[in-house]
């Protein structure tokens, strides 16, 4: 049986959706939920066919939890359907602060996809990962099986960073 591809955490925005007055050419723009979105169309395109010829399976791990999926996917060009992560997830008495204080959610719910399946690699790009360095720092050191990618939010995700998981899927060592 062929073993399940890494999991790729993804979070919208920051990554997906840059903070940008500026709109690059090829960029689109929309209004989601009241929110203005600004996306790169050929990023998303290389993380759809990543998904569709199964290097990974995309995960949402965002703020926008279920409407990643339900308002954002398809205007974006994303698969619906994807698993999504959310704040359910931490256990009781944790914050689910945004904030680096003890215990940032997405943190307990990356933790969680690496338990189930320890054996898995996994890609998380969220652009806070930076911000939450005192938070992530032990546990990623300590999986040597989790890339980290943390975009600089006013760029987004860009076609670099996605050379750089793409060379390492490459390289199952």
């Amino acid at each position: 049986m062929t073993p399940p591809p890494p999991v790729l955490l993804l979070d919208v925005d920051g990554v997906l959706n840059a903070v940008r007055n500026d709109l690059p050419e090829g960029w689109q723009r929309g209004r989601f939920n009241g929110y203005v979105l600004s996306w790169d169309p050929s990023v998303v395109a290389r993380l759809r066919a990543m998904h569709e010829s199964d290097r990974v399976e995309l995960q949402w791990l965002t703020t926008w939890t279920q409407l990643a999926d339900r308002l954002l996917a398809e205007p974006l060009g994303l698969p619906r359907g994807l698993r999504t992560h959310g704040r359910d997830v931490l256990p009781t008495g944790f914050g689910g602060s945004l904030g680096g204080v003890a215990g940032w959610w997405k943190l307990t719910a990356a933790r969680s996809v690496a338990e189930a399946e320890p054996d898995r690699r996994i890609v998380w790009i969220d652009d806070d990962l930076a911000d939450q360095a005192q938070d992530t720092s032990e546990w990623i050191a300590a999986h040597g099986q989790v890339l980290v990618v943390a975009p600089d939010y006013s760029t987004g995700l860009t076609h670099a960073e996605l050379d750089r998981i793409e060379s390492w899927l490459a390289d199952a060592g």
